[in-house]
This record gives C-alpha cells, sequence and structure tokens, in this order.
C-alpha cells in the first residue's frame, strides 16, 4: 500500500451529535476519512476541524475533517442494547468474581440449569476460570457473590465507564470535544 493511503486511513473523523457531544465514547464515534467526506458532499455534517492532509480530485481539493458535528441531533436510546460488549463495559471490563481483567466471558448468576435467564439483571462478566469454577452452582453454595449486583445500566453510565478506556489514538483536534460535560473538581 501506498506511504499516502497509509496516512489518509490514519485519518478518522470524530463524529459529534449536532449538540457537539460524540455519540458513542466506547467505542469512540469514528468515520473513516470516506465516510466523513460523502457526510460532507451529502450536506450531513458541519466540518469542526480539520487534518492537515488533503484529498483531491481533478477538480477539487479539500482538507480532510478531523472532527465532524451530525447537522441533525439524533437523540441517544436511555437504555443500550443487551451485548457481550456492554456486560463487560458495565462491569468495567474485569471479573466480577476475583477482579481480573484477562480471559472474560460472561456468567449467569442465577444459572440456566436454574431457570436463569440471559437478561441485564442476570448476567456479570467473569473470567472464565472463575466461571469454571462456579459451574451450574448458586453464587451462595459456590461462595462467589458478584462484586456488584448485575443491573440493566442507562447509555449514560456506559458512556461514563467508556472514558475510562480511552482509544489508543486520540487525534489533538479531538481532545477539546470528548471530555467538556465531565463535572470538574473544585
Amino acid at each position: 500500500m501506498e506511504r499516502s493511503a497509509v496516512m489518509l486511513d490514519n485519518s478518522p473523523a470524530l463524529v459529534l451529535n449536532a449538540d457537539f457531544r460524540p455519540l458513542s465514547y466506547y467505542p469512540l464515534s469514528l468515520w473513516s476519512w470516506q465516510d466523513a467526506v460523502k457526510a460532507v458532499f451529502l450536506d450531513r455534517v458541519n466540518i469542526v476541524s480539520e487534518y492537515d492532509r488533503l484529498v483531491s480530485s481533478p477538480t477539487f481539493k479539500m482538507r480532510l475533517p478531523s472532527v465532524v458535528s451530525l447537522k441533525t441531533y439524533v437523540k441517544p436510546a436511555l437504555f443500550p442494547a443487551f451485548t457481550r460488549f456492554n456486560v463487560f463495559l458495565r462491569d468495567r471490563f474485569s471479573c466480577q468474581y476475583c477482579g481480573a481483567q484477562d480471559d472474560l466471558t460472561f456468567d449467569h448468576v442465577t444459572p440456566r440449569s436454574r431457570g436463569g435467564l440471559t437478561r441485564w439483571d442476570n448476567v456479570v462478566a467473569a473470567c472464565s476460570p472463575c466461571n469454571l469454577a462456579k459451574g451450574g452452582d448458586m453464587p451462595v453454595v459456590a461462595g462467589m457473590l458478584p462484586r456488584q449486583t448485575p443491573y440493566r445500566p442507562t447509555v449514560f453510565e456506559l458512556h461514563r465507564n467508556g472514558r475510562l478506556f480511552p482509544p489508543n489514538y486520540l487525534h489533538d483536534s479531538w481532545l477539546d470535544y470528548l471530555y467538556w460535560d465531565t463535572e470538574l473538581e473544585p
């Protein structure tokens, strides 16, 4: 791959809602440079900040957007979808029995074999060794109570937790928009 193509691939755009908050913190709401340019041409976004890199066609040149905001506000859902990733995010990517952060899976607090359902209030993040040790036992019988009672989080709680796990790469132009709604310390 050419060097210029690699540089372009390393030029995602941070996507902000119309209120200038990221659509998502974890995963961080990013679009590829192609999607950002397309949205600009379709007049769906405003360019807030740009990279120093240019893209061009025979008749047009533009700097790549590094931050864009939607022109139409997208109302976030109050409650997130029940997914494995969101369970891990709710539990801050740590086993709810021992605190380990490796080899995560999820565990039914009340085992399915005992009528437990696969839903927010019965599933926690667990490392494989703890999940195997608990097996099909009830938490009290196994002597393994989760650190927190499982619950259905709000989108805002997941955003808060997502801020604890920043992505590996943050462009300087993004920093002004990522944590501006965080409460300041006195």
